[in-house]
């Protein structure tokens, strides 16, 4: 008998490979394909389940890219919020005086 093997997904190793740069190297764009990657390694998975495996590497980069852009969301709406507030108290500072 003649056992076929399974052969891991490329895209599944790159959206993994590309959330780890998205947290170090290459922020945004990195997150981006491994968020991109990562649903076209999992659609590839599905369509061909006896032909190809990898489906957690696939999930690891996808969770890696939506929390890594998730946390620059957070960051851009603190900065905005914080400097916001800082120009509304110090308009409200000079209009008292």
């Amino acid at each position: 008998m003649n056992a076929m093997t399974r052969q891991t997904s490329t895209l599944a190793i790159v959206s993994l490979v590309a959330g780890i740069l998205g947290w170090t190297v290459v922020p945004f764009f990195g997150s981006l394909a491994a968020v991109i990657c990562g649903h076209m390694a999992r659609k590839e998975i599905r369509l061909a389940p006896d032909r190809l495996e990898g489906d957690g590497l696939a999930v690891a980069g996808l969770v890696l890219g939506y929390l890594a852009i998730a946390m620059a969301v957070l960051a851009v709406i603190a900065v905005l919020l914080f400097f916001g507030g800082l120009a509304t108290f110090l308009a409200f500072a000079a209009s008292t005086n």
